[in-house]
């Protein structure tokens, strides 16, 4: 059994690793293009990888910590592969169930992380739990809102969530190894730097300079083959 989870630890650094690095070049690459949607791809199987393997690892170090920030980690790194499937809610008020029942059971979860970590005074289980329910609460908003979107509201999603993600990514790493910050600047610093990031990725998308690349949907017009 302690080589199985040798094993795993082993996966999970690997797959952390390949994330940090990837993330920042499907940042640097033109958005929308053939690069981009590579590098994208490997940085969410990699968040999906190091999060299942850290949902096996917490359970094995018994670490609460660590089984949150997963938890939190997969599900933002869920919304922002998922939002690029969400495009047609622009024009089309039909969400699948399967988006319901996601949005509804994270916003339990995270709810109750919040009433968690008020009972046990934990910050960093309290600001997880805090911007999980918010993102949680925005999307069955937003699913509620169909066929009213703006045409970018699904690019604003999936750079909110693969950022998410990241900086949850880095927080982990930061407590668990970078033992010479002071807790809780070790948690936190990776927010305080990456929430401004998003604020910004956000505003270039609202006023149309960011550079994307031509391809089907990005005009927020139906397009044929997202009817198939």
């Amino acid at each position: 059994m302690e080589t199985l989870f040798e094993i795993n630890r082993w996966i999970h650094i690997a797959a952390g690793f390949t994330g940090f690095f990837v993330a920042p070049v499907a940042l640097a690459v033109r958005k929308g293009g053939a690069a981009h949607r590579r590098w994208g791809r490997v940085f969410f199987w990699a968040m999906a990888v190091a999060g299942t393997t850290a949902l096996v690892g917490a359970q094995h170090i018994h670490s609460l910590f660590l089984l949150l920030t997963a938890v939190f980690s997969l599900y933002m790194a869920g919304f922002g592969y998922r939002s690029l499937f969400l495009k047609p809610l622009a024009w089309d008020a039909r969400v699948a169930a399967f988006d319901w029942a996601v949005a509804g059971v994270g916003l339990v979860v995270f709810v109750g992380t919040v009433g968690y970590a008020v009972f046990a005074r934990n910050i960093p289980v309290g600001v997880f739990g805090f911007l999980g329910a918010g993102t949680a609460f925005r999307q069955l908003r937003g699913y509620a809102n169909a066929g009213h979107w703006t045409k970018n509201q699904w690019l604003l999603n999936h750079i909110s969530g693969f950022l998410a993600s990241y900086i949850a990514a880095v927080s982990a790493f930061s407590v668990t190894s970078l033992h010479f910050i002071p807790f809780p600047y070790n948690f936190l610093w990776p927010t305080v730097l990456g929430a401004p990031l998003i604020r910004w990725w956000h505003q270039r998308v609202r006023t149309q300079r960011a550079s994307l690349a031509p391809g089907p949907g990005l005009s927020g017009s139906p397009a044929s083959a997202l009817h198939h």
